[in-house]
């Protein structure tokens, strides 16, 4: 983390070196929109106690027990999505320079787990799970330019680092079940439906970007540009808060739809253990794991400390097209 201080702090420096000197014409700023595909697709982190599966099962109403329909391992990465930028430049000479953007990134919703179960003989839906997540972050990037520095059409490489400022992943859950209500005939029957969202914080990383592109002269300090970008920025989870929950559990009379009862939790419901989850490389004896559950309340060995679970790890990075201006002060 030092490290990263101090070349953050020297980029800076360098930055506002070249502002100083912006009446020599060295100093350029640039904007760019762009959009990124993934490259490096892998398999998506848990969701809670949800593997990233795609599973559909059946369930007899009878026995009760549950039979595997499918299967399928769910993979991406939260590398494809929209970008945004803005550069500072310092021309060192014609055939060289420094650039230092701020980035915005939005990534495409994934699937990150599913999980539907039906009656046998009936179709109808007894259960499902659903999880959907999105990563927004705000990233610096310094890198060195080098171009032959032609007249016209000057093509150029980039390439330098990527350190994230800020980040997210965002993660909303709708999940569903019928279950019979004990002591009560087989028409009575217990319907929940919880809408739940999390956030998760990264761990401190760095990555590397390289782009090839070419710059063209619209007017004496005005040029466009456009670009193709490599991202490589792998991250770890640090920690995960659910920052929105709720559950309602409605007892109802199917054969004519009258609910009988109705019971809400929300997010001042959820204990410590719930809502916060501390990520660890390694889960042992002393970690704060479930123990088992109440309904849909998931109890631990210490309700009111934060959960445990392993650290997963995504990848922001890919490749994409950058289209944007520049222009020479």
């Amino acid at each position: 983390m030092k490290r990263k201080h101090l070349l953050f702090s020297a980029l800076l420096v360098l930055a506002g070196t070249g502002m100083a000197q912006a009446q020599s014409g060295k100093f350029y700023i640039k904007a760019a929109g762009g959009y990124f595909f993934s490259v490096s697709n892998g398999q998506f982190p848990d969701v809670g106690p949800y593997p990233p599966r795609d599973i559909r099962n059946s369930v007899n109403p009878n026995t009760g027990a549950t039979t595997t329909i499918s299967e399928k391992v769910l993979t991406g990465s939260y590398g494809e999505g929209a970008r945004g930028g803005l550069t500072f430049g310092y021309n060192f000479n014609r055939y060289m320079a420094l650039e230092g953007t701020f980035n915005y990134f939005h990534s495409k919703k994934n699937l990150m787990t599913r999980n539907i179960t039906t009656v046998e003989g009936s179709g109808a839906v007894a259960g499902s799970v659903e999880s959907h997540g999105h990563v927004n972050a705000v990233d610096f990037a310094p890198s060195l330019v080098i171009n032959p520095g032609f007249e016209k059409l000057n093509p150029y490489v980039r390439f330098g680092v990527v350190v994230p400022l800020w980040g997210r992943l965002f993660i909303e859950t709708d999940a569903t079940r019928a279950s019979a209500v004990p002591g009560q005939p087989a028409f009575v029957m217990a319907q929940t439906a919880i809408h739940r969202k999390e956030e998760i914080e990264p761990s401190p990383t760095i990555g590397f970007q390289g782009a090839l592109g070419a710059t063209y002269p619209l007017g004496k300090r005005l040029d466009i540009f456009l670009e193709t970008e490599y991202r490589n920025v792998p991250v770890k989870g640090k920690s995960k808060e659910v920052t929105e929950y709720d559950e309602v559990t409605n007892v109802v009379n199917t054969t004519n739809g009258q609910v009988i009862s109705t019971q809400h939790r929300g997010l001042n419901d959820l204990s410590t253990a719930e809502r916060h989850t501390d990520y660890v490389t390694t889960l042992d004896q002393n970690s704060n794991t479930p123990t088992g559950t109440t309904g849909a309340k998931t109890n631990y060995k210490n309700d009111n400390a934060p959960a445990n679970d392993l650290k997963s790890y995504i990848n922001i990075g890919g490749l994409g097209v950058n289209l944007g201006v520049r222009i020479r002060l």
